[in-house]
């Protein structure tokens, strides 16, 4: 097991499993929740099928902590370095060529959100609840929350969740994009790991990430540049393939 700053890497099988752990609420400290040498050395594993990110105990993740934010707001420069650094582990996080699931219990808010919206799922307790509250302090999502948001629901639940700051239910939250399953258990992890393990478990790593990543330049290239990309990691997979059947 590993920990940087709030997070706590382990891996159970070919899982790694990413705890936000700072007390009840999981309160993010600063921008940079995890080193991100840390994340690139967690999961530079090329046994990895997939990782899932969680809150350690009944919360996910209440998002930033006021006071610490503010502190950080007393130099501009050092605000913004942050912010771009928690950026770039979104970022990162986003663009793995595995697939990352969170798995979300309790309160997910504000920064808290935004990392789940970095994954490629979400799965959800009945008792979860989402809310971005920034505009309440009179800020907004800093991590590339309303962009992440706007690409998964329609653009109402936009101004509802941000400019109104509507706090929404696990049930909610599946209805308009958010989720993509709900549990039926308190604590989700366990069946984001069964996910995790069913949707991977007899496929190669290689295999995987080719997947993963052509689902990613779908998402972020143009079509053309996309579908050319998927052609030549389909024709090497085939080759491969081939080669594995004469020997």
């Amino acid at each position: 097991m590993s920990k940087s700053t709030i997070a706590v890497f382990e891996k159970r099988g070919e899982i790694g499993i990413i705890s936000l752990s700072n007390g009840k609420e999981n309160y993010l400290l600063e921008p940079e929740f995890v080193e991100l040498r840390d994340l690139v050395e967690w999961t530079f594993d090329n046994t990895l099928k997939g990782i899932i990110i969680t809150g350690a105990g009944r919360n996910f993740s209440a998002g930033a902590d006021k006071k610490e934010l503010l502190k950080l707001a007393e130099n501009e420069k050092n605000l913004s370095d942050k912010i771009a650094m928690g950026k770039q582990i979104l970022d990162y996080i986003e663009n793995l060529t595995i697939p990352i699931v969170a798995s979300i219990q309790g309160v997910c808010f504000g920064g808290g959100l935004e990392i789940a919206l970095a994954c490629h799922m979400r799965i959800a307790s009945p008792n979860a609840l989402f809310a971005f509250p920034e505009v309440n302090l009179g800020l907004i999502p800093g991590l590339g929350g309303i962009y992440r948001l706007k690409q998964l629901v329609d653009h109402r639940e936009v101004y509802n969740m941000i400019l109104a700051a509507d706090m929404i239910n696990s049930e909610y939250a599946k209805n308009i994009g958010l989720v993509d399953f709900i549990t039926n258990s308190k604590d989700p992890l366990n069946e984001a790991y069964d996910k995790l393990v069913a949707l991977t478990h007899d496929r190669s790593p290689e295999l995987i990430r080719n997947v993963v990543s052509a689902i990613n330049n779908a998402r972020k290239l143009d079509p053309i540049e996309a579908l050319k990309i998927e052609t030549e990691m389909f024709c090497r997979l085939a080759i491969k393939v081939k080669d594995s059947t004469q020997e």
